[in-house]
């Protein structure tokens, strides 16, 4: 059976890329159940006249469910409908059709443009997503679902019942019967109320909450008023658990980033015991080679954009340390064994890197897209949602970590840097190029920075200043973790990513930074060394 064209979707007007899907799965469901056809005076009554009578009409068709009328809906809303006397057009491609039966038919010139307020979109648009859940694809009614419990609307009780007659999936249907009691809440019923309460306490949802509070503050049944407390207890225990997850996670999330800045800054400290105030701009360095990268694929390869990310790890961490190259051979090369003067010069290297970047980039900052594949998110819990880019970046993070491991125990090159570490003097009578060993120290130290600038960017926006909200934070992980401590880093800015999160939610952000703050302070008074000491035999023991 061949659809009529008006079911097709249309290229130029369609503000809704799932609407192919779903308006056929309206069109074949309208069949099945022998729904009747959009009328000519039904268009007309949703076209023409006063907002009430339009909408009341409009109450009607919505029952109806057919492929014709979710046509005119969707016009409706593209502002494609014209009207004059009795009769009503739907115009697309320079072309007008009937609404009824989509058939081509000549339009007087003097028909008019139909005329929509603000109330009648929001009820066309409300009804066009009720009609989502007759769509053959779960998600979409779903969602459907969901938005309907979240705006309860007694007008569409009908179709939620075609709905519930016809839909076989049990956590869709669940859905569906939490929508049916969110109308039943305001009731004049007081039997009604109070079952709708007792079956929305299994929501456990923010949307529901919210409602049933509203509820609740003008419920004059005591016995009802009681239920909706006992559901509102229930809610908030559930979600409770979902927020304490989630500054949990989010301190995960936050100690992930710290990790990466930490890493690079515990070799070039622990190594050389430079003490790079630059090291934050070398981040920002990675962070705007991503941006580069990013306008080239979608400029000279638009086609493979959301593999921008994969391009972009290399050439942050190679331009990241080629900066760093530079600034150990032309600077800090000369100024070793004076930790005083090293932290001057780093941080005038570090404004004038900010200032370059100003420069050639603009002082405002610029905007790093996610690729799809990191938009979104994971629905844990109700109140849970866990982003897709976040996930990546801790991912990220232990991989990073596991190659800076692997390195230090496993390669040549970790074992002279373990060697110059421990006892520099001695790595260089045993035949350790020590100065070779720095550069190439601080370059990894630096490359590790440029991904972390690379990771950043895809939680924020990058700016010139983007490394001056970490460079402390991260010498506090290097610091308290133990120098040159692969383990002490990671327990240190796991530990103080959550723990400060924590504290945020009791004292807020500026009395979280300060306890923290305070909290490393004292611990260092107490064991100098950090969490891990470092191993072995120093020249200057």
């Amino acid at each position: 059976m061949s659809l009529p064209f008006f079911v097709k979707p249309n290229k130029m007007f369609s503000t809704l890329r799932g609407l192919k899907r779903w308006v056929l799965g309206v069109c074949l469901l309208s069949v099945a159940l022998g729904a009747q056809a959009l009328s000519m005076a039904q268009a007309r009554g949703m076209a023409a006249g006063e907002t009430d009578a339009r909408l009341q009409v409009l109450n009607q068709v919505l029952q109806q469910a057919d492929a014709a009328s979710v046509a005119f809906l969707q016009a409706l809303t593209d502002d494609r409908v014209k009207v004059l006397g009795d009769t009503v057009w739907l115009v697309r491609d320079g072309q007008s059709f009937s609404p009824v039966d989509g058939s081509v038919q000549p339009m007087p010139e003097d028909a008019q443009d139909v005329v929509s307020n603000n109330r009648m979109r929001g009820e066309i648009d409300a009804a066009l997503a009720a009609l989502k859940l007759l769509s053959p694809d779960k998600a979409v009614r779903m969602q459907a679902a969901q938005a309907l419990i979240k705006e309860p609307d007694a007008a569409k009780a009908p179709l939620i019942a075609k709905a519930l007659a016809n839909e076989s999936d049990a956590s869709v249907g669940q859905s569906l019967r939490w929508a049916k009691a969110a109308m039943d809440i305001s009731s004049p019923n007081t039997a009604t109320r109070a079952r709708a309460a007792q079956d929305l306490a299994q929501a456990k949802t923010p949307e529901v909450q919210l409602l049933l509070n509203q509820q609740w503050a003008q419920e004059a049944d005591p016995a009802v008023k009681a239920q909706i407390g006992a559901a509102l207890r229930d809610i908030q225990a559930a979600l409770a658990w979902g927020e304490r997850w989630g500054v949990v996670f989010t301190g995960l999330s936050l100690g992930s980033i710290l990790l990466l800045v930490a890493l690079g800054l515990a070799i070039t400290y622990g190594l050389m015991g430079v003490i790079n105030m630059a090291h934050g701009e070398l981040m920002m360095v990675g962070a705007y080679a991503t941006y580069v990268v990013q306008g080239l694929f979608r400029q000279y390869l638009p086609g493979f954009f959301d593999a921008y990310l994969i391009a972009a790890l290399p050439v942050s961490f190679f331009t990241a340390a080629m900066v760093g190259v530079v600034l150990e051979r032309g600077v800090l090369r000369h100024l070793y064994g004076r930790p005083l003067e090293t932290l001057l010069a780093t941080w005038g290297i570090s404004l004038m890197l900010m200032q370059a970047v100003r420069t050639i980039f603009g002082a405002q900052n610029v905007a790093v897209e996610n690729p799809s594949w990191m938009s979104g998110g994971v629905q844990v819990l109700a109140n849970l949602v866990l982003p897709w880019n976040r996930l990546f970046i801790v991912l990220f993070a232990l991989l990073v970590l596991a190659a800076m491991a692997l390195l230090i125990s496993q390669t040549r090159l970790g074992l002279f840097v373990r060697g110059v570490t421990q006892n520099r003097a001695m790595a260089s009578c045993m035949g350790v190029h020590t100065a070779r060993i720095d550069t190439t120290a601080f370059a990894l130290g630096s490359g590790i920075a440029g991904l972390a600038g690379c990771a950043l960017s895809q939680v924020g926006n990058v700016g010139p200043d983007l490394g001056q909200g970490y460079i402390v934070d991260a010498f506090m992980v290097v610091v308290l973790g133990g120098v040159g401590q692969l383990a002490g880093t990671v327990y240190a800015a796991l530990g103080l990513g959550v723990l400060n999160k924590l504290l945020e939610g009791w004292t807020g952000a500026v009395l979280a930074k300060i306890a923290v703050l305070v909290f490393i302070i004292v611990f260092i008074q107490k064991r100098p060394q950090g969490l891990f000491a470092m191993k072995g035999r120093s020249a200057e023991a």
